[in-house]
């Protein structure tokens, strides 16, 4: 009976606040507060409060335990351990798979030559439009095979022996 009472009060003053809400024209803050007040008089006539309670003392029942209970700790230990040692194979796994690459890869030819970062003054102004023209008469050189927005790429890659 006391359920019953707590539940309906519940849900009376969650109405109440859902009915200020909507005096002050803030509706959708009313249906969640009109939504939320309904669920402890649904939850008592639904007869779920008494499932809710026996889930509550399993919960706190292997509360006590884990912390009384050497053996929830040792399972705790051992959880830990497994996630430890699978997360461990997974980075030796990855990192083992990334240096395999690289030794049966082939050598680099070389080192990179040097070249400046930046272009000297003057130089990068006057490649532009030479670039331009290269690229206006390998398009019209060629067919046109839709592979035209390709040819800055093409040069770049020529001028570098690749």
């Amino acid at each position: 009976m006391l359920t019953a009472a707590v539940a309906f009060a519940l849900t009376a003053g969650g109405v109440a606040v859902a009915g200020l809400r909507a005096y002050r024209r803030r509706f959708l803050s009313a249906t969640r507060w009109f939504a939320v007040a309904l669920l402890p008089a649904g939850l008592y006539l639904t007869g779920l409060f008494p499932v809710a309670r026996t889930i509550g003392d399993e919960i706190a029942d292997w509360a006590v335990k884990l912390v009384f209970d050497p053996r929830v700790w040792t399972g705790i230990v051992l959880l830990a351990v497994s996630a430890g040692l699978l997360v461990t194979t997974r980075w030796v796994g990855r990192r083992g798979a990334v240096t395999e690459g690289r030794e049966s890869a082939a050598p680099a030819a070389g080192p990179a030559p040097v070249r400046p970062a930046v272009a000297p003054a003057g130089q990068g102004a006057q490649a532009e439009p030479k670039r331009a023209e290269k690229a206006k008469s390998a398009g019209k050189g060629k067919g046109d095979d839709g592979l035209g927005e390709f040819a800055d790429i093409e040069e770049i890659l020529r001028r570098r022996g690749i």
